[in-house]
């Protein structure tokens, strides 16, 4: 026997409809969030941040995460590294959205874990919108990212009201086919407006932002570049803008790192030079 239905009515016009909208809320059962794990050390997690991690079932996790706070995952969890770096092997963007999608469509709570906080340098904003493009709502947990944490484990702010009226977070890495930022124009601005810079990503190319950043600030300007901010195996390196590629070099420094550039450097500068002050007249 079969039931064969020979017209529509508003009746079954509005179940159908209905059929469909459980239907997609029976796919769409699964729910994601952008977790910021800061810049490596677990105490600087958000409790947010770690109640996130703690009830994901699957995490999908960026090279930057430390491995301490990957380990406060519930044991259950399925764990999976999708790293992004600059000059290695990278797990492609676009494949890592349709992880994400096809968990949510099974079900699961995706923690996307990333290094520092989502939206600053973190690809967050793309992954919101691809998500929810596909339907599919995100929350995010903000991590503290680790052009604020590595300084501040210097004990030196990013603003000051002597030396420092605002602070600028840019990458030196461009994306493919971008010119990039105008660092001349940057270098203007903050001498002018008196900013520190805070340069993402920019080791690898530190010598031609070196150059284009003296067109407008004076040799002299103090700088910092600090690596793996935060953990224990943290190092960092004080100079001039005149030296930064030297200051790279000279000690070994690579990604991982942030470089800064102010006046609000001047007394970790002066203390630098007062511990070593051979290296500061070589210099």
């Amino acid at each position: 026997m079969s039931l064969t239905l020979t017209s529509s009515t508003p009746a079954t016009r509005a179940a159908t409809a209905a059929d469909r909208e459980a239907g997609a809320q029976s796919v769409l059962r699964g729910r994601c969030t952008l977790v910021g794990a800061g810049p490596g050390d677990p105490e600087l997690l958000t409790l947010k941040a770690l109640r996130a991690i703690q009830s994901a079932t699957v995490l999908l996790v960026d090279d930057l995460v430390s491995d301490d706070i990957v380990a406060m995952a519930a044991p259950g969890a399925r764990v999976i590294h999708v790293g992004k770096r600059g000059g290695c092997k990278s797990t492609p963007q676009s494949f890592i959205e349709r992880l994400m999608i096809m968990a949510v469509r099974e079900g699961e709570h995706v923690v996307r874990l990333k290094g520092g906080d989502p939206f600053i340098f973190g690809r967050g904003g793309e992954e919101v919108e691809h998500l929810a493009q596909a339907g599919i709502h995100v929350d995010v947990v903000n991590g503290i990212t680790a052009g604020l944490a590595g300084l501040t484990s210097l004990g030196v702010p990013l603003t000051h009201r002597a030396h420092a009226q605002g602070v600028v977070f840019i990458t030196g890495h461009a994306k493919p086919g971008s010119p990039g930022p105008d660092w001349r124009t940057l270098a203007a601005t903050a001498h002018s407006a008196r900013l520190t810079l805070v340069i993402y990503m920019g080791v690898s190319s530190a010598g031609s932002i070196q150059d284009e950043l003296l067109s407008g600030l004076p040799p002299a300007t103090p700088i910092v570049v600090v690596q793996n901010a935060s953990l224990p195996l943290q190092r960092h390196a004080v100079g001039t803008l005149a030296t930064l590629q030297r200051t790279i070099a000279d000690n070994g420094l690579c990604s991982p790192s942030i470089i800064v550039v102010g006046d609000v450097l001047q007394g970790l500068a002066a203390a630098s030079a007062s511990a070593h002050p051979a290296l500061e007249k070589a210099a």
